[in-house]
């Protein structure tokens, strides 16, 4: 059976009663005795020469007031009323700094400034007055307490088993909870013309707003003397006003109006962003011109009902003749959640707030669901036996501050090393001139906190492959070539150009090797070839093939070999371009010159049956000798064919 909150049955409000968890009432608040003001307490003290902050202090002149001003009493009296403590009086004072185990005596009526001991004083009586403030106002560990979440729905209770449901939202505001069975009993009053709310919705561009009679009228008893038929009953609610209407303002499947598009990245010029704007605007007028035109029924309405975003809800409130204010006690929001603002969803959500919520359960089912209900919710923590000492502060390591002579020895490294890495052989040469011996020679390791992955200049310079740098190095300066570095994570891909190159490398087990050498970080040719030809003039400067890794050397006769056979190389294939080139240049002239090409399978040659043992598949394969060739090279024999062909035609004319 379904109730509606503004017309419950009277049999079954006398029987109702405020549902609690449990059915435990909530424990009464202690009424704190309010105050006395502090005005009252010393009225009689008033004057020129009283102290508006401490009770009962009046002053003979000038001095003796300043005196007082300077006192710990009156310093306390301050910050505890800006506490929204009480004031005391001085003798109270006194008793609060004779509590104290480490007091000072005679801080009161002292006249020279501030010292430590009266500041710690006054700050020991106001830190003891917060703990004890705190303490007073939390719960005992022996209470089970907890902070039960409030439910949009209220709940009453009728024996033996009915439970009625209303929504908080329907009682004013401020109402106690414990006044929630009155408020609903004062809700069944009829109204001369019945209750009316207003309903506003508004997302996307959609927009619904109606003016709803929620409960019937009180109507005045006809006695009528003819027997008729009886009238039919009149519904509970009645929609008096509604209007429904929709702008374009949001993208379609990208969610959001213009105007906040607009505010996180900038005005949009494309045309759908000017409708949009123009949207927004029109909407904003319609909607403020239906509720002025609705004005005088919604200042009849109880309550006003509006869904809209925190942008939207502007439209409605607070603007340049509005009839509905940010403040009024009226507004309210859905208390669920709610679908795209259309007329059948005005009447969805009129119907949910309005209907009351039944249940049938036993006070035996009740108990289990409450339990079972407190046992999911988190337990409460203990609170402390006592404060925690805060951790001592672990002290951050300081940056280690530099000499004069060490910020010079770094700037001199990182100008080196921008210098190799560069490849600036001149102003390096000058450099290296005056620095070398205060860095250390060409074999000295870089140090680690330039940050660089290579070990030495010579692993440097192979690696940004400047080839004069290295042949600089290893001829004038004899860098190492066979000092590793450390593998680091990038991979070093080498290029190898010449044919010699993959010849006269070994199996590559070296290249496996755990860090690599100058000669295998080099990436170019050029760079490799310095290091093969100081190995062919200097065999025996250095362990080239093994530590170095070098694989072979070049001197002047293999690298002219080289370059011929490099030359020889680079000519045959120009040459094959070139003859490329002029074939296809032929057919396209032949193809300009004959727009019907005859078929391929009239111009071929026909092959003769053979008498011999056939192929499994048919000889069909082999005819015409291209059998094993790839589908490049068939295409080419067909061309040729097809321009031979062309050919013969040509002459037989």
């Amino acid at each position: 059976m379904s109730y509606h909150v503004y017309s419950l049955p009277p049999e079954l409000l006398q029987t109702l009663t405020p549902r609690t968890l449990l059915n435990v009432p909530e424990p009464p608040r202690a009424s704190s005795p309010e105050p006395e003001p502090v005005a009252a307490q010393h009225q009689s003290s008033s004057g020129p020469r009283t102290c508006n902050i401490c009770p009962g202090v009046s002053f003979a002149g000038v001095d003796s007031q300043r005196v007082h001003f300077r006192s710990d009493c009156h310093r306390y009296n301050v910050k505890i009323r800006l506490n929204g403590g009480q004031p005391v009086s001085e003798s109270a004072f006194a008793q609060l700094v004779d509590g104290l185990e480490d007091s000072i005596s005679g801080s009161a009526s002292s006249s020279s400034d501030n010292s430590e001991s009266e500041s710690d004083t006054v700050a020991t009586l106001l830190q003891r007055q917060k703990l004890n403030a705190r303490s007073s106002r939390s719960p005992s560990p022996s209470s089970n307490s907890r902070s039960i979440p409030r439910t949009a729905i209220t709940w009453f209770h009728s024996p033996p088993q009915t439970q009625i449901g209303v929504y908080r939202v329907l009682f004013p505001l401020g109402t106690p909870e414990s006044a929630y069975l009155d408020a609903l009993k004062s809700m069944q009053s009829k109204y001369p013309n019945g209750r009316k709310w207003a309903m506003f919705m508004v997302a996307g561009g959609h927009f619904a707003g109606a003016v709803i009679r929620v409960s019937q009228p009180a109507e005045e008893v006809e006695v009528s003397v003819s027997s008729k038929k009886p009238k039919r009953p009149k519904p509970d609610t009645e929609i008096l006003k509604h209007k429904t209407f929709h702008r374009y303002t949001t993208r379609r499947k990208q969610g959001g109006s213009q105007s906040l598009n607009d505010n996180a990245k900038g005005n949009a010029k494309s045309a759908g962003a000017l409708l949009r704007r123009y949207g927004e605007q029109a909407l904003r007028d319609d909607i403020r011109n239906l509720i002025e035109d609705w004005s005088d029924e919604i200042n009849e309405c109880e309550l006003i009902f509006i869904r809209a975003s925190g942008s939207n809800r502007k439209i409605f409130l607070d603007y340049d003749g509005s009839i509905i204010s940010k403040k009024d006690d009226r507004l309210r929001t859905f208390p669920f959640p709610t679908r795209r603002p259309t007329q059948s969803e005005l009447s969805r959500c009129l119907l949910e707030l309005t209907k009351a919520k039944v249940s049938h359960l036993t006070e035996e089912a009740l108990r289990a669901q409450d339990e079972a209900y407190l046992a999911s919710l988190p337990k409460p923590k203990p609170p402390p036996s006592a404060t925690p000492a805060p951790p001592p502060a672990q002290d951050k390591p300081k940056p280690v501050k530099l000499t004069k002579e060490e910020e010079l020895l770094r700037e001199k490294w990182s100008r080196l090393l921008e210098m190799v890495n560069k490849g600036r052989l001149e102003p390096l040469k000058a450099f290296w001139e005056r620095e070398s011996e205060n860095l250390g020679g060409a074999d000295v390791r870089i140090p680690d906190w330039t940050g660089e992955r290579r070990t030495t200049l010579l692993q440097v310079a192979a690696f940004a492959g400047h080839e004069e740098v290295v042949e600089w190095l290893l001829e004038e300066q004899k860098a190492d070539p066979t000092i590793v570095a450390p593998k680091f994570a990038a991979a070093v891909e080498e290029e190898t150009d010449g044919a010699e190159d993959v010849a006269d490398t070994n199996d590559g087990s070296s290249r496996r090797q755990v860090g690599h050498t100058a000669y295998e970080l080099s990436k170019t040719r050029p760079v490799r070839d310095v290091f093969r030809r100081c190995a062919a003039v200097h065999p025996d400067w250095w362990d080239w093939f093994g530590a170095a890794r070098v694989p072979s050397v070049l001197n002047r006769e293999m690298e002219e070999k080289r370059d011929e056979r490099d030359e020889k190389k680079k000519a045959r294939r120009k040459g094959l371009k070139d003859k490329v080139k002029e074939r296809e240049a032929k057919e396209k002239e032949k193809a300009s010159q004959f727009v019907e090409e005859p078929p391929v399978s009239a111009t071929l040659p026909v092959s003769k049956p053979s008498s011999g043992p056939q192929k499994l598949g048919g000889g069909s394969g082999d005819s015409g000798g291209l059998a094993g060739l790839t589908p490049e090279m068939r295409a080419k024999i067909e061309r040729e064919r097809r321009a031979r062909a062309a050919e013969a035609r040509l002459k037989g004319r």
